[in-house]
């Protein structure tokens, strides 16, 4: 399944390579963009990046009448720390006019996309996102070194998505390469090749977080006890997306993930984990 959706994306570089050349191309936004890593910072440890997604390969269509805007106003007044948005046009249902669509929440905009060429990251400095998703097995190591430079040079955050400790240590070996900061890791519980969840992916990685690190814990949960489990491992936030889009109202779906308090979402006392190595 990532091979067929990857295969999707030449059409679309193929398109930016010619605005490019004939100078078409959009220029960067304006502005400073609000950060991604510091609204993980302020709500974690039970952060919530709430995601729009309107359809996908396993599920289907999920809920394609809610707009954008409305969207965004519903995660943000439930307490979402960040937005994720899904711009993959062909098996998400996404679009990148989603991006400036969801920015009047004021809440910061990760563009989640299979991106594979520094031109995408070009293409979403003219928008209002504050972060890209790069997942780490879509890309050879040069590729995921030159987007991470491109992308500190937009003044973009990068979230490297991972599924396994040799997606880790190619992730780290290329971020070292571009001294890209601050680091923030993704670890996709679901695996984008086989489409299946396996949590324990999640509690075996979450043990080779460093103290400088950020790190997010994506799909499968859809209930508290889940966002506090995540919590409890050394998550710093957890991203749900289609728990949210598929529920009757997503606003109140959000809202009942998070825990009453911050205190009431801490991790456990003495667990090394949660602070990660020094590796």
């Amino acid at each position: 399944m990532l091979d067929r959706i990857i295969q999707t994306q030449t059409a679309r570089v193929e398109a930016l390579a010619t605005l490019k050349r004939t100078g078409r191309f959009p220029p960067p936004l304006p502005g400073k963009r609000p950060s991604f890593a510091a609204a993980l910072r302020k709500h974690r440890p039970c952060a919530i990046i709430a995601e729009y997604k309107r359809a996908s390969p396993t599920a289907g269509e999920i809920n394609m009448l809610l707009s954008p805007e409305d969207a965004a106003a519903m995660f943000a007044g439930a307490g979402a720390a960040a937005l994720s948005v899904l711009t993959e046009e062909i098996h998400f249902r996404g679009s990148t006019a989603y991006l400036e669509r969801m920015s009047g929440a004021g809440l910061p905009l990760l563009r989640k996309d299979f991106l594979v060429h520094p031109l995408q990251v070009e293409e979403t400095a003219a928008t209002p996102a504050a972060a890209i998703l790069l997942i780490a097995r879509s890309l050879p190591d040069d590729t995921l070194s030159a987007m991470f430079a491109a992308a500190t040079a937009a003044g973009l955050e990068c979230v490297p998505e991972i599924f396994d400790a040799s997606d880790l240590a190619r992730v780290r070996r290329c971020l070292e390469t571009t001294g890209t900061r601050p680091v923030i890791i993704q670890v996709n519980t679901r695996n984008l090749q086989s489409m299946r969840v396996d949590a324990a992916a999640s509690e075996t990685l979450i043990a080779q977080r460093r103290k400088d690190e950020l790190w997010i814990s994506a799909s499968g949960a859809a209930q508290r006890q889940d966002v506090e489990k995540r919590a409890a491992l050394g998550y710093d936030a957890v991203l749900i997306g289609t728990a949210l889009m598929a529920a009757p109202d997503p606003g109140a779906a959000l809202a009942g993930l998070l825990p009453p308090s911050p205190a009431t979402c801490g991790r456990p006392a003495g667990r090394s984990t949660a602070e990660g190595s020094d590796e």
